[in-house]
C-alpha cells in the first residue's frame, strides 16, 4: 500500500514539475520585450512619459496666456474709462456756430426732369439664358 502511495506521490511531483515548466515558458513569452506584453507595457510607459511632458508644457503655455490675457483686459478697461471720460467731456463743449452762406452765394439748380424710364436697368450677359 505504501508502494502505491509513493508511486502516486512521484507522479504528482512529476506532473507539478511539468506544469511549472510549461508555465515558466509561457511567462517568458509573456514578458518578452520584443513580442510579448512586456514590450507593450514598455511602449505604453514611454508614451505616458511623453504625454506627461506635453501636458506640463501645455499647462505652462496656458498659464502664460492667461496672465497675458488678464493684462490686456485690464489695459482695455483703462482705455474704456478714458474714452468714457473724453466722451463725457465732449458733451460739455459748446459747438462753434457754422457760418451760414449768404443768399447771393446759393445757386439754384433745377431738379432733374421726370422721365418714365426706370432708374436702374438690368442687362443680361451675352450667352447667358435663364
Amino acid at each position: 500500500m505504501s508502494l502505491i502511495a509513493d508511486i502516486l506521490l512521484a507522479a504528482g511531483a512529476l506532473g507539478a514539475a511539468f506544469y511549472c515548466y510549461v508555465l515558466g515558458r509561457r511567462l517568458r513569452k509573456f514578458n518578452d520585450l520584443e513580442n510579448g506584453m512586456g514590450g507593450a507595457v514598455a511602449v505604453l510607459s514611454a508614451q505616458v512619459d511623453d504625454l506627461e511632458k506635453s501636458l506640463a508644457a501645455a499647462q505652462a503655455t496656458a498659464a502664460g496666456s492667461t496672465s497675458e490675457l488678464e493684462a490686456l483686459t485690464h489695459r482695455a478697461e483703462d482705455v474704456r474709462r478714458q474714452l468714457e471720460l473724453q466722451i463725457a467731456a465732449l458733451h460739455d463743449v459748446v459747438p462753434e456756430p457754422t457760418p451760414q452762406p449768404a443768399a447771393s452765394d446759393i445757386t439754384h439748380t433745377a431738379p432733374p426732369p421726370e422721365t418714365n424710364e426706370p432708374m436702374f436697368v438690368r442687362h443680361r450677359a451675352a450667352g447667358r439664358t435663364q
